[in-house]
């Protein structure tokens, strides 16, 4: 299934588990107290978010001094966002993919995820068109008055 499939299908898939697994939730703890757990995740995934956002950045900019390149830091500062989207948004379904993304070890296997296949994938992609592709022409160019 294409990308944009699965996101489509997730679009509309997950609000409607998210309620019901509100409204199950609230049945058994009450609605006041599920309010404030909803509340509560998305003040820790607020504080989880600039946490891990400024330990990641400063990760990012000691790679620059070293002259290596940050590619996990590249890829893990959109994980961290997405995260911290996902924890301020009501649910507990995304708060969990949230937490995920914002939990250090598995946001590193998120991202070497990422990295493994579809940036080399990518990388390939670009290497075997740059090689077929033979139909430059070169000249030279003057303006005439």
């Amino acid at each position: 299934m294409k990308i944009f499939q699965t996101l489509f299908l997730a679009v509309l898939i997950i609000p409607f588990a998210e309620i019901y697994l509100l409204l199950q939730v609230g049945g058994i703890i009450g609605a006041f107290p599920t309010i404030l757990l909803v509340v509560f995740t998305a003040v820790l995934g607020s504080w989880l978010l600039k946490q891990q956002g400024f330990a990641t950045f400063q990760r990012f900019q000691q790679s620059l001094a070293q002259g290596v390149i940050p590619a996990y830091e590249m890829i893990e500062g959109p994980i961290i966002l997405v995260g911290g989207a996902l924890l301020l948004t009501p649910g507990f379904i995304t708060d969990i993919i949230g937490f995920a993304c914002l939990v250090p070890s598995l946001r590193r296997k998120i991202a070497q995820f990422v990295i493994e296949n579809y940036l080399v994938q990518a990388s390939e992609h670009f290497q075997q068109a740059k090689s077929t592709e033979n139909n430059v022409l070169e000249g030279e160019f003057r303006k005439e008055k």
